[in-house]
């Protein structure tokens, strides 16, 4: 899906030429109304956001879903800014079970109940012209066997398989640690249990690659290129599930975004600060110029000709 049209009051913003999109996600910014949080990431000079439904930002359980979704994609439009949904909201269907109901539950009517969302969901996805929906596997209950947990998997995905192959919406899921849907591996096996299903892409955590994977991130997006559909980024530390703000871990983020350009991936790099969103605005102002350092060019060496200013006899 093409990306956006950009308006005039985006395209007038001073920002430096990458090949590369970035958006931030609105589960980092859970204190702004979701107007509000689109026209700071409009105004701050982001091309996207990843947009999580979500009891605060367009509840998709709340009626009139889809004259509430219609509002959003002109907003969207109005400010020239692309979307991709997220369905990673902790509480939006089990006020008490965090991602609960997952696709792994022993319960089915509880499988469905997350197999409903999802439905709903790339019906948004559609509507607001989104490019990807996310979604995740969610944790193996305690007692379930894996090749149980897989089985699960695989068919209650396969609906929203379906549902996304017939909104024409590619579904990105993403590895997570802790779930059984982990690593790029785990995203393999679930790809060939579905028979390879042209809809099924792979949503890229960047931490989660620095997290969990046994390759370096860059390697990580070269691997995942022909399956990748969404992007997510912060920073982060080896073996530590924990998302930082950008430069505060491990990551070699010049390394990643070269890997990512190079790919030719043209959807949204997304910022991931969920557990920020106290100060959401101040960590959205500081990643847009932290990931634009990461894609310039390094600075030519001292005594390089390149380095001696035009016109200087140097």
């Amino acid at each position: 899906m093409s990306p956006r049209r950009t308006t005039a009051a985006s395209t007038e913003r001073s920002r430096p030429t990458t090949p590369l999109r970035f958006g931030y996600g609105t589960n980092g910014l859970t204190d702004l109304r979701l107007d509000d949080a689109l026209g700071l990431l409009a105004d701050l000079g982001y091309d996207g956001v990843g947009l999580t439904l979500d009891h605060m930002h367009l509840d998709p359980l709340a009626p009139d879903l889809a004259a509430r979704t219609a509002r959003v994609a002109r907003r969207l439009d109005a400010l020239g800014l692309d979307v991709a949904v997220e369905t990673g909201a902790r509480y939006v269907l089990d006020p008490r079970r965090k991602h609960g109901p997952s696709l792994l539950d022993a319960d089915p009517d509880d499988r469905a109940r997350r197999v409903d969302l999802l439905v709903r969901a790339v019906r948004v996805a559609a509507d607001l012209g989104a490019y990807a929906l996310h979604c995740f596997s969610g944790i193996t209950p305690a007692g379930t066997d894996p090749d149980t947990a897989w089985k699960r998997l695989a068919e209650a995905l396969t609906p929203v398989v379906e549902a996304a192959a017939t909104a024409r919406v590619p579904l990105a899921i993403e590895p997570e640690p802790g779930h059984l849907l982990a690593t790029l591996a785990d995203f393999h096996r679930l790809r060939r249990e579905l028979g390879d299903p042209e809809p099924l892409g792979l949503t890229l955590d960047i931490g989660h690659c620095q997290c969990l994977e046994p390759r370096p991130p860059a390697d990580c997006v070269r691997d995942a290129a022909p399956w990748l559909r969404h992007v997510q980024i912060e920073d982060m530390r080896r073996r530590v599930h924990e998302h930082l703000p950008l430069g505060e871990g491990e990551i070699d983020f010049p390394s990643v975004l070269t890997a990512l350009a190079d790919t030719g991936y043209r959807g949204l790099t997304v910022v991931e600060l969920p557990r920020h969103s106290h100060a959401g605005p101040h960590f959205a102002e500081q990643s847009l110029p932290f990931l634009h350092r990461a894609t310039a060019p390094p600075a030519p060496p001292p005594g390089d000709p390149s380095a001696t200013p035009e016109g200087s006899t140097a």
